[in-house]
């Protein structure tokens, strides 16, 4: 039944199903896997580099991550060419706003035009639906940092920290049981612990790690999701957003920087496994 409506990205299947989002959706689930982490002093993104043939010259720029505008930048998963149309779009839409109104466009209102862009190619005939899902790290004065998630089917959400991308299933589970505790160092759990018997609070509320504690985080949700069997600055690559002097400051971790916090992950690792 499926095979009558599965060539159309228009029309329905009796359950009510448009398959070819749906292909476009599993084309992402196969591609490198890329996690966003929003942090208490800025935000983390990470890839998982696959190198498909030894004889490829290096890239000159990252094929992962993208700067948008001064505050804003992405993380792709699916297809590098797809995902190039809308990047040029979001950049054009943040640079007539800025030009408009003279400040910078709001976060989300720059998420909202592109998966508009992305929804319109599976409501025309004639069109497929763009195989690529985006992290949005963004930062604006009224909302601070941001994390939004979107998809071929131009939906879009806010999370505190996620995964796109091949086995993101067992990286959500992972960030689940650690983002807010493991991440957060030794002495923030003791205030927190000394706060709560003062409060006697019975709500639980999820702690943001800081950025150094986002980084590890993402190098073991990293590790569990990627095929390789050990882990090298030269398989994955770390983003990090912050705000120094009042301006984002956009930077990709150097292979020295990124295997120092590999090597940190592994030494956490260590004794937790001889004990």
């Amino acid at each position: 039944m499926a095979r009558r409506y599965d060539s159309s990205t228009t029309t329905f299947s009796p359950e009510g199903r448009l398959h070819q989002v749906e292909y476009a959706i599993e084309a992402i689930n196969n591609a490198g896997t890329c996690i966003g982490i929003l942090a208490k002093d800025g935000i983390v993104m990470a890839s998982e580099k696959r190198v498909t043939s030894g004889l490829l010259a290096p890239s000159k720029s990252s094929e992962k991550t993208y700067k948008i505008s001064q505050h804003v930048a992405c993380n792709v998963a699916g297809l590098t060419a797809d995902a190039n149309i809308l990047i040029d779009q979001a950049r054009l839409r943040a640079g007539r706003y800025e030009y408009q109104y003279c400040e910078p466009i709001p976060v989300e209102q720059l998420v909202e035009l592109v998966c508009n862009y992305k929804q319109a190619y599976t409501q025309y005939g004639g069109l497929r639906p763009f195989g690529v899902a985006f992290l949005f790290a963004g930062y604006d004065e009224h909302y601070g940092f941001q994390l939004y998630q979107s998809d071929p089917s131009g939906n879009y959400s806010g999370w505190k920290a996620t995964v796109i991308g091949s086995n993101n299933q067992a990286g959500k589970s992972l960030l689940k049981n650690e983002y807010g505790s493991s991440s957060s160092s030794e002495e923030e759990e003791e205030e927190k612990e000394g706060e709560m018997k003062v409060e006697g609070a019975a709500t639980e509320e999820i702690s943001m790690p800081d950025v150094k504690g986002a980084l590890r985080l993402a190098v073991k949700v990293l590790n569990k999701t990627m095929d390789a069997s050990a882990s090298s600055s030269e398989k994955m690559e770390l983003y990090v957003m912050s705000l120094e002097n009042g301006q984002v400051v956009h930077k990709i971790l150097n292979k020295e920087e990124a295997q120092k916090v590999i090597d940190e992950v592994e030494a956490e690792a260590t004794p937790a496994g001889e004990t």
